[in-house]
């Protein structure tokens, strides 16, 4: 608790501003330019695992979320932002969340669907702006790159909110420089906040449009250090192309959280590849992508672990390697996708993705299965802010565990949902 000190004095420092009007004598506004934005986001989630111990799970939730944000002491470019999001299941509970099983009347566990019915402080932050430096502290959602190493989840209804104090420099042109000092996060499956002491360290330097160069450090307690460098770029061609290029590696963690004796065996040694080609052209949208997460060795390397990232992205929407954990093995994902997106017409997108182990041993098999997603997604006509969106994902087994048991399984999810955003 010692750690969330800090957003819980800024939460009430911000109630207590935002209750007066102004300061009685001076005449001074304590508060102004109010802004309030929000989003209620219903949805329908049914999740399957064949042949498994559990069934059929299907959940019916809300994700209402608030934020207010006003400028404070009529300084400029001085902010405070408090936010809350809560989730809803309306009393529907044939569904089990992490830490949270629900059985049906055979006494059979229902599959995992990860938005149990909980609330929590999503924003309580200051924000000061001078020239082209940007200081934040407190608690808000942080995105960084593509998400796919420090990211909030999104896609989940308790959006993952992290307890920061962070310097966001642009005075170099086309020279993004963020140095962010993280003490806790909260979300995703729970609201319990786990206290941390990491640090990241992100660099963007725009060559020009076909050409982007970013570095990264970040540094997560007793967890690993992550090191890395991704080349992007959009090139205009007639078609509308773009790329990414990265590489990364995990090492032994250097910041430390906790009882100090242990983490002597905190230990990391992993690679990471990620190789994006995409094209759009006249709405017709095709790509290529194929990413390497390492897995453990004879000779001592480690499996990559995305820990903080907004891994729902990334490897399936079934959430297969994430829900049970990646396999020791490592993860090879080779996928595909196509489409096609218009402003009138809305986005429709297929992915088709074969799985396979990095290291294998004896002689298994590194057949890890493979996913077809499918995802429609388009705004709702006559009603400003009002998105509708439909999603599949099917996962069908391979022949091998090689260290991951939930390759035994078929799984299939299917997500209804609508979002309205004011």
């Amino acid at each position: 608790m010692k750690k969330i000190i800090l957003s819980s004095a800024l939460l009430s420092a911000t109630l207590g501003l935002l209750s007066t009007a102004s300061a009685s004598d001076s005449g001074l506004n304590i508060f102004n330019d109010i802004k309030i934005k929000g989003e209620l986001r219903p949805r329908y989630e049914m999740a399957n695992v064949d042949k498994s111990a559990t069934t059929r799970a299907i959940s019916f939730t809300n994700r209402t979320h608030l934020a207010v944000t006003a400028g404070l002491f009529e300084v400029e470019n001085l902010s405070a932002t408090i936010g809350l999001q809560s989730i809803n299941n309306f009393g529907y509970t044939n569904y089990s969340s992490p830490g949270n099983l629900n059985y049906d009347s055979n006494a059979k566990q229902y599959d995992i669907i990860a938005d149990k019915q909980q609330a929590m402080l999503s924003e309580a932050s200051i924000d000061y702006k001078m020239g082209k430096t940007a200081f934040h502290a407190g608690r808000s959602q942080l995105n960084l790159d593509n998400q796919r190493f420090i990211g909030t989840v999104g896609w989940r209804q308790t959006e993952r909110s992290y307890d920061t104090a962070y310097v966001l420099n642009k005075d170099v042109e086309n020279l993004e420089l963020l140095g962010a000092y993280v003490y806790g996060y909260a979300g995703v499956t729970g609201v319990t906040t786990t206290e941390t002491n990491s640090i990241l360290l992100h660099a963007k330097y725009k060559v020009s449009d076909a050409l982007n160069i970013t570095a990264y450090d970040y540094m997560l307690a007793s967890i690993s250090d992550t090191i890395g460098i991704a080349l992007t770029g959009k090139i205009d061609a007639g078609a509308k192309l773009k790329y990414r290029a990265e590489y990364a590696m995990q090492s032994d963690a250097s910041m430390e959280y906790g009882n100090a004796a242990s983490q002597t065996n905190v230990k990391a040694d992993a690679t990471y590849y990620n190789l994006d080609f995409g094209a759009n052209i006249s709405g017709f949208l095709v790509g290529v992508n194929y990413e390497v997460l390492s897995g453990t060795n004879s000779v001592g390397k480690t499996a990559f672990n995305p820990a903080l990232g907004t891994n729902h992205k990334f490897n399936g929407w079934a959430d297969v390697f994430y829900v049970a954990g990646l396999p020791t093995s490592g993860l090879k994902d080779a996928n595909a996708r196509i489409g096609y997106k218009t402003k009138s017409f809305g986005k429709i997108l297929a992915v088709y993705h074969n799985f396979t182990a990095d290291t294998t041993t004896g002689n298994n098999s590194d057949n890890l299965g493979s996913e077809i997603d499918f995802v429609y997604v388009n705004k709702i006509p006559g009603v400003n802010g009002l998105t509708g969106l439909i999603k599949y994902a099917s996962f069908s087994k391979g022949d091998t565990t090689n260290g991951f048991t939930a390759s035994q399984n078929d799984k299939q999810v299917a997500w209804a949902q609508l979002s309205y955003k004011f």
